[in-house]
């Protein structure tokens, strides 16, 4: 039986997934601040979860994530769902640095815990949700921009550092568009997917071990057209 982990499983995207990797014959791992929320989904299937409640900005990720691998008794598939982002006009810092904690730093020592980890075991797969956000710079909200570039960025280095390896180790990024979650903010949104369809989308993506994969599929198309925005344009949008 496969074994996965999801990290950011209270609520959107990772919660679906987890309800999806459980129908799919995996045992999960799951995470969140919120224990009540991981107690719903133990609940519906209580000999597929295990429960490791705790906060990524404060915690070591490192020795929760060793844990809990120990618990389900190993690891094939970790899932990096956690992200956070808040409108800031004003540049208010601790809204900056908020961000930059979760989207940055975190993300940084859970990744490199799980990079480390599967070229150790010589396989596995990371995926991490990025977003289509992190194309271009945003005046609107510039840290979750700017976190979400670094994601991008960081995962195409480690997918250069498993090709290296010549072993199935497997680096995906999900580059969502706009997802009916929580995170969803702002006016102007179109092509809002239900969280249930892109989930699916993303387990079709998992399952194919891509590289990159947007959600919906559509989005690729913005993405190439932010791309080619000149510069001069941009700048006063």
């Amino acid at each position: 039986m496969n074994k996965a982990i999801i990290i950011g499983a209270t609520s959107g995207i990772g919660n679906e997934l987890a309800k999806i990797l459980v129908q799919n014959g995996y045992i999960v791992g799951i995470t969140g601040r919120r224990k009540t929320e991981l107690l719903k989904l133990k609940n519906s299937h209580p000999n597929n979860y295990v429960i490791s409640s705790f906060d990524c900005t404060s915690e070591n990720n490192s020795k929760k994530l060793s844990e809990l691998t120990d618990q389900i008794g190993g690891l094939d598939l970790l899932i990096l769902s956690s992200g956070t982002g808040d409108l800031n006009e004003d540049l208010d810092f601790e809204t900056e640095h908020k961000t930059n904690l979760l989207n940055v730093n975190a993300f940084t020592e859970i990744v490199d815990w799980t990079f480390n980890y599967f070229k150790k075991q010589e396989n596995g797969h990371l995926v991490a949700i990025s977003s289509i956000a992190g194309i271009r710079g945003g005046r609107i909200a510039p840290a979750y921009n700017a976190s979400k570039a670094y994601q991008i960025n960081y995962l195409e280095g480690l997918r250069q550092k498993a090709t290296k390896t010549k072993k199935p180790i497997y680096v995906t990024d999900i580059r969502p568009g706009f997802v009916d979650t929580d995170m969803a903010k702002g006016e102007g949104q179109f092509w809002v997917a239900t969280k249930e369809k892109a989930s699916r989308q993303i387990f079709g993506i998992i399952k194919r071990k891509k590289g990159v994969g947007y959600v919906t599929k559509r989005w690729w198309i913005i993405a190439k057209l932010l791309r080619l925005i000149p510069n001069g344009i941009y700048k006063k949008m």
